[in-house]
């Protein structure tokens, strides 16, 4: 039965469970069975709570069914996410004690929802990273080549789903940590509007850029899912007071009419061909469809990651400050060097950063004037191997974490919402994927001509051969 269930989509199990198919608990002990068997090979947990799950299982009723689309789906969360009673680790030594006494605010609305946690997933320690690499809990893996990068901070969220250990997860986006291990797994990753899910009971990397992120097998999940999380917490300063809306039924609207905006600088530069092949179908086919694109020239993007670091690390920086003293000791090198990078930033630097991000925010808005969504490759190359440092393209050298997250980056410092999707599998057996950008709280027409792509049979994947 595992092979049948693993990896069906939220909606297909819904039904199954509907229908007597499936009980709770069976579906409880299917994904707890898989990942005894592979997560030592994926490293996409750090803590499992398989016994609270089974015991929330048993105590369905039928009435529970209706309460919600996620009720009795198991998912996973980033190991960022407070889950009342749980390790809350950050993939960190530093916090190795840190139980939570709450639930995060996105937790406690699929709690709400019966949604069914099974456990907390690996990152690359404290989000500070685009690989996933983490020497405390191991690197995890991508489900299509395991000698390949995940790709991070939410390494272990891709994982989990892509290796079919549970058929949603949670993780966070400062730079495309969602957004681009989705991508290189083969699976939706979306970071809504900034506000539009509270970061509230999530360890913070950087206040200014972080956004709670979905990873999902389709994008009918995925507005399933953003219909429980969304939110507004006041504890939360970044939070927005709106209401909600009915992101499924977006869905079924068509695209004939949408404007979709084609970046004419940066989003094709030094980019695989095999990548840009794959969104010129895209292109034809939004077309065919009434669709209209309209080019549009991005603000210069020269400096756009030194302005994302230059806000990143001294408020990284002032999050550890409380830790740093006592538990310095307990850093892995690589965030210990980021927060030394903090301390050299004046107040003036992060001004000015901060000053360019509110520059961004209004040069990107305003290219709404003209277009309803605008569409780029989500990644200028595909997943690369464990211990790739950097990668070279038109002969240029970029480091790797600076490569998979080029193209996501610049959507955490204008906060629009943005969703990774697969478009396309590249030679190399691995896959491609484009990223949708839309106007603030504009989710909807996002997750609408996402949903369009989606149903073309030109656009889908294989899975990957996780149990051959």
């Amino acid at each position: 039965m595992s092979d049948d269930i693993a990896f069906q989509s939220v909606k297909t199990l819904r039904s199954m469970l509907e229908h007597g198919k499936i009980t709770p608990v069976e579906l409880v002990d299917t994904f707890a069975q898989r990942i005894g068997q592979h997560n030592p090979q994926a490293k996409a947990f750090i803590t499992t709570t398989i016994d609270d799950a089974r015991e929330q299982a048993s105590q369905f009723s039928s009435n529970d069914l209706d309460s919600s689309p996620f009720a009795a789906i198991p998912y996973a969360s980033k190991d960022l996410f407070d889950v009342r009673g749980v390790l809350t680790s950050a993939g960190s030594r530093v916090f190795h004690d840190r139980i939570a006494k709450t639930d995060a605010f996105a937790i406690a609305k699929l709690r709400s929802a019966k949604a069914i946690s099974l456990g907390k997933t690996n990152l690359h320690e404290f989000a500070y990273g685009a690989t996933g690499e983490n020497e405390v809990y191991g690197t995890a893996v991508n489900a299509y080549d395991p000698t390949r990068l995940a790709g991070g901070s939410s390494s272990g969220s891709a994982a989990a789903v892509a290796f079919g250990l549970v058929p949603a997860a949670l993780g966070t986006d400062t730079g495309g940590s969602v957004r681009a291990p989705a991508a290189l797994n083969g699976l939706v990753g979306f970071k809504p509007t900034i506000g539009r899910v509270p970061t509230s009971g999530v360890v913070p990397y950087c206040w200014t850029l972080d956004h709670v992120g979905l990873m999902t097998r389709t994008i009918a999940d995925c507005a399933d899912l953003l219909s429980i999380v969304s939110g507004y917490d006041p504890s939360d300063p970044a939070s927005v007071n709106r209401p909600i809306d009915n992101y499924s039924e977006a869905l079924n609207g068509d695209i004939s009419g949408l404007r979709v905006g084609i970046p004419s600088n940066f989003y094709c530069e030094r980019t695989d061909e095999e990548i840009l092949g794959a969104l010129e179908r895209v292109k034809e086919y939004l077309v065919e469809n009434g669709a209209r694109l309209v080019p549009v020239t991005f603000p210069d993007m020269e400096h756009s990651r030194t302005v994302s670091l230059t806000v990143q690390m001294p408020e990284a920086l002032s999050a550890h400050s409380a830790y740093l003293q006592d538990r310095g000791h307990l850093y892995g090198a690589d965030f210990r060097a980021g927060l030394a990078l903090g301390q050299c930033i004046l107040a003036e630097h992060y001004v000015r950063a901060k000053r360019f991000i509110e520059v961004y925010r209004q040069q990107t808005n305003s290219l709404f004037d003209e277009v309803d969504l605008i569409l780029t490759p989500a990644t200028p190359e595909i997943a690369q191997k464990i211990g790739t440092v950097k990668v070279r393209r038109n002969g240029v050298d970029e480091a790797i974490g600076n490569a998979i997250t080029r193209f996501t980056t610049f959507f955490n410092m204008t906060g629009h919402p943005a969703l990774t999707m697969p478009c396309a599998m590249h030679t190399q057996g691995l896959p491609i994927a484009l990223q949708l950008i839309g106007r603030y709280f504009d989710e909807q027409t996002v997750l609408r001509a996402a949903h369009a792509i989606e149903r073309c049979d030109r656009f889908s994947i294989p899975l990957p051969k996780v149990d051959a």
